[in-house]
């Protein structure tokens, strides 16, 4: 690979990244999928993007908001089409009452499809996970700008998350 090749090869790697977080957050499984290679291995027996949209909405539905943050991300290029990567993600998840932080690594292989950069895999390893002593959805309505402080509108005015579950938008979470 050519010094430019590599250079955009190592950016549209870590826009995969990032895109799994900002989808994943707004639930928006089509996108999300679409980022991983047609044939995706899901779990052991599983491949593709319908069984790997099917596995991702069982696992989001047991949790209600999501904000992953993408933080270090180191990439070996193996040739044009072929790399891997590790990124370092923390992660705040409301789970019911409770609101968790955790410290992620992903251990992820990538391959170049048609021109594009793809996850061909992702491993999630937990760092660790740890219970808040406040859940800060709880508060009440911030009303942003007037006060800097409580609930946002995020992730309840998505689209994609009013969607996911069902919403017309008119209630919150």
């Amino acid at each position: 690979m050519n010094d430019l090749a590599r250079l955009l090869a190592y950016q549209e790697i870590r826009q995969l990244a990032s895109h799994y977080a900002v989808h994943l957050d707004a639930r928006d499984l089509e996108r999300l999928v679409a980022l991983f290679v047609p044939d995706v291995r899901v779990g052991r027996e599983a491949r593709g993007h319908a069984a790997l949209r099917e596995d991702f909405d069982r696992q989001l539905r047991r949790i209600g908001v999501s904000f992953l943050h993408v933080g270090s991300h180191a990439i070996e290029l193996r040739d044009a089409n072929e790399a891997s990567g590790i990124v370092y993600c923390k992660a705040e998840i409301q789970d019911g009452e409770r609101w968790i932080h955790q410290a992620i690594q992903y251990h992820d292989e990538y391959a170049r499809r048609d021109g594009h950069w793809l996850f061909v895999r992702r491993r999630h390893l937990l760092v660790y996970g740890e219970v808040q002593a406040t859940h800060p959805l709880l508060q009440e309505p911030a009303d942003w700008p007037r006060r800097q402080h409580g609930r946002g509108s995020v992730p309840d005015s998505l689209p994609t998350w009013q969607a996911f579950w069902g919403r017309d938008g008119s209630e919150g979470n």
